[in-house]
C-alpha cells in the first residue's frame, strides 16, 4: 500500500521548523541580544516539537507493522486449516 500524497505530519514538522526559524529570526531584529533567552525557548520548543513527531511517526509505523504481522499470521493459520 503506497503511503498518501499527503503527510500531516510532515507538513506539520516543516511548518512548526519554519514557524521557529520566522520566530528566531523576528526575535533577533526586534530585540537584538536580548533576544538570546528568547531564542533559546524558542529552540528548545522547537526540539520538543520535533522529537514528539518523531515519536508519533515511530508509534504509527510500529503500530502499522504489528498489524501486518497480525494479518499474515492469521492468513497462514487459514491457509493450514
Amino acid at each position: 500500500m503506497p503511503p498518501p500524497a499527503f503527510d500531516r505530519l510532515r507538513a506539520l514538522a516543516i511548518g512548526s521548523q519554519a514557524i521557529g526559524l520566522i520566530l528566531i529570526i523576528t526575535l533577533e531584529t526586534v530585540m537584538g541580544n536580548a533576544a538570546r533567552p528568547w531564542q533559546g525557548w524558542v529552540l528548545a520548543a522547537m526540539l520538543v516539537t520535533a522529537l514528539t513527531i518523531a515519536l508519533v511517526r515511530l508509534y504509527r509505523h510500529k503500530r502499522l507493522q504489528k498489524q501486518l504481522a497480525e494479518r499474515r499470521r492469521l492468513l497462514e493459520e487459514d491457509d493450514e486449516r
